[in-house]
C-alpha cells in the first residue's frame, strides 16, 4: 500500500498535520497552565497584602482602645471575617512555627471533606513553603495534603507583639478541573482532526493525481502502431501540464527517431540489394556455361570485384555510423599539421579529378597545427573532395582552402558543378540521401551510397566542430568545415620535414 503515491501523500500530509496539531495543543496547554499559575500568584499576593493591611489596622484600633487580651488573635479574626473568600485558607504562624489562627472554619465544605489542617501543616511541602519565606521575603510553592492541591504563599510580617508568618493557600481544584477539561477536549479534538485531515488529504491527493492516472492510462496505450498519439494537456501552465508536454516532446523525438531508423533500414536494404543482385547475376552468368573464353571470365571477375568493393565500402560506412550512434567509436588524437594533411588529400584525389577533366587546386595558410584524429580528418576531407568531383562536370574547377579564424580552422571545399536545388539542401547530410536527379551530369553514371556527407558531419562534430553547406546554386556548391585550432603558443607537432 505504501508504494502508492496517493497513500504516501495522504500519510505525509496527515502526519504533518498531526504533528502541527499536537505541538499546537501542547503549546497552548503549557501556555494556559503557566498563565493560570501567574494569575493565581497575583491574586494570592494581593489578597495577602490586603489581609495584612486589615490586621495592622485592627491592631492599631485595639491599641488605641486598650481592649483585648490577645490583640493579634482578635485582629486576625477580624481580617479572616473580612476576607472570607471561597477556596482560600489563611493561616498565621508564630515565630515558633505554631499555628496562631486559621480560616479553616470558613473553607469550602466540599474541600473540607477528608481535609485536616494538621495533616496539611505537617506535610513536607507546607514546611518547605514556610521555610522558604524567610524573615523578609515572600515565597510561592505548591502544597499537597490529603489529596488536595494548593497554591501556597508565605509572607513574614511583624507586630508590636512579635514576628509572624502569614500563609495563604488557594485550592487548585477549579484550575485543575479546567485544565482537565482542556486535556479531554484535546484528546477528542486531536484524533478527530487527524481523521478529518486524513480523509481530506486522501481526497485532495486523489483529485490532484487524477490527471497523472489519466496520463498513465493514455501512455500505456501508446506503442509503435500508434506513436502519433499524444497525451491530453489540460492546463499548459501547471506542473502536470508541463509533464504532459515534456512527454509529448519525447514521443515526437521517438517518432522521428523511429522514422529515421525505418528509412535507414529501408535505404540500407536498397543499397545492399543492388550490389548483391549484380554479384549473383554475374556469378550465374559465369557459371551458366561450362566453357567460356578467358576474357569473359576476367570481365565477370572485374565486375564482381568492383561490386564487392562497393559493397564493402557501404558496409564499412554503415558500421562507422552505427558505432558513432552508439558513442563507441574511439578518437585517436595526435598532433599534426592540417595544411600538410590537406595537401596529401588533394594529391590523392588528382587522379580521380584528372579522369573527369576537373581542375583541382589547394590554397592554405602554412603552419596549421591541430590535435585531432588524423585518420578521421583525412576521411572527412577526402569525402568532401570526392563529393565535389563526383558531382562536377568535365572542365569544372574544385578548390580546397584552409585558414585560421579566431580559435578555429576553417576548411572550405568549393566546386563549380550544377549545385543542389534549394528544397533539397536541408537534406544533404541525411543518410542515403542523394541529389542525383538535381546533379545529373556525372561521368559513367557513377553514384555513391549517400553516406559520405553524413559521416563527414559526424567526424566534424566528434571533434567539437561543424560541417555545413554554406551555399549552393547554379554556379556550384561550397561546403565549410570548422575544427578547433591549437591555442597560439602551444606545443607544435614535429617539424614538417620530420612529421611525415
Amino acid at each position: 500500500m505504501f508504494n502508492s503515491v496517493r497513500f504516501r501523500l495522504t500519510f505525509y500530509y496527515t502526519a504533518a498535520f498531526a504533528l502541527v496539531l499536537v505541538v499546537l495543543a501542547f503549546s497552548l496547554y503549557a501556555l494556559l497552565r503557566r498563565e493560570n499559575v501567574k494569575r493565581i500568584d497575583v491574586d494570592i499576593s494581593q489578597l495577602a497584602n490586603s489581609f495584612l493591611t486589615t490586621v495592622q489596622a485592627e491592631l492599631k484600633d485595639q491599641g488605641q482602645a486598650g481592649a483585648g487580651v490577645d490583640p493579634v488573635k482578635l485582629s486576625i479574626d477580624e481580617a479572616i471575617a473580612e476576607h472570607s473568600v471561597r477556596d482560600y485558607v489563611f493561616a498565621v504562624f508564630g515565630s515558633d512555627g505554631k499555628l496562631v489562627k486559621s480560616s479553616l472554619a470558613n473553607f469550602s465544605t466540599r474541600e473540607k471533606s477528608g481535609f485536616s489542617m494538621g495533616a496539611l501543616i505537617g506535610s513536607s511541602s507546607f514546611q518547605e513553603l514556610l521555610a522558604g519565606s524567610g524573615k523578609t521575603a515572600a515565597h510561592f510553592a505548591n502544597v499537597k495534603g490529603d489529596g488536595t492541591h494548593f497554591r501556597g504563599y508565605a509572607m513574614p510580617f511583624t507586630t508590636p507583639q512579635g514576628s509572624y508568618t502569614l500563609a495563604v493557600l488557594y485550592s487548585l481544584r477549579q484550575p485543575e478541573e479546567f485544565l482537565e477539561f482542556i486535556r479531554h477536549a484535546f484528546a477528542l479534538i486531536i484524533p478527530l482532526g487527524i481523521l478529518l485531515a486524513g480523509a481530506g488529504g486522501y481526497f485532495l491527493a486523489r483529485k490532484a493525481l487524477e490527471p497523472v492516472a489519466s496520463m498513465s492510462q493514455q501512455a500505456s496505450e501508446i506503442d509503435a502502431s500508434n506513436l502519433q498519439d499524444r497525451l491530453a494537456v489540460v492546463n499548459e501552465k501547471d506542473e502536470l501540464g508541463l509533464l504532459a508536454q515534456s512527454f509529448n516532446s519525447l514521443l515526437d523525438r521517438l517518432a522521428r527517431s523511429m522514422d529515421q531508423q525505418r528509412r535507414f533500414m529501408a535505404d540500407a536494404s536498397h543499397e545492399l540489394r543492388t550490389p548483391i543482385a549484380i554479384l549473383r547475376g554475374e556469378a550465374d552468368v559465369a557459371l551458366s556455361r561450362t566453357e567460356r573464353p578467358t576474357g569473359e571470365y576476367r570481365e565477370s571477375l572485374q565486375i564482381l570485384r568492383e561490386e564487392a568493393r562497393r559493397l564493402s565500402q557501404i558496409v564499412e560506412n554503415l558500421f562507422t555510423l552505427a558505432r558513432a550512434d552508439a558513442g563507441s567509436y574511439p578518437l585517436t588524437k595526435s598532433k599534426f599539421y592540417l595544411d600538410e594533411l590537406l595537401a596529401e588529400c588533394v594529391r590523392a584525389a588528382r587522379t580521380l579529378a584528372a579522369a573527369k577533366n576537373i581542375h583541382l587546386e589547394m590554397q592554405s595558410e602554412e603552419e596549421l597545427p591541430v590535435n585531432a584524429d588524423e585518420a578521421l580528418i583525412r576521411r572527412m576531407v577526402l569525402n568532401l573532395i570526392d563529393n565535389a568531383i563526383k558531382f562536377s562536370t568535365s572542365g569544372a574547377h574544385v578548390s580546397v582552402k584552409a585558414h585560421r579564424s579566431g580559435s578555429s580552422y576553417v576548411i572550405a571545399v568549393e566546386d563549380t558543378g550544377m549545385g543542389i536545388p534549394a528544397e533539397l539542401q536541408p537534406r544533404v547530410f541525411e543518410r542515403f540521401f542523394r541529389a542525383d536527379k538535381a546533379r545529373t551530369h556525372q561521368s559513367n553514371g557513377e553514384t555513391g551510397a549517400g553516406l559520405g556527407l553524413a559521416i563527414s558531419r559526424w567526424i566534424a562534430e566528434a571533434h567539437e566542430g561543424t560541417l555545413k553547406l554554406s551555399s549552393s546554386n547554379a554556379n556550384g556548391s561550397v561546403f565549410i568545415a570548422s575544427l578547433e585550432a591549437e591555442p597560439n603558443g602551444s606545443e607544435s607537432p614535429l617539424p614538417k620535414s620530420q612529421s611525415r
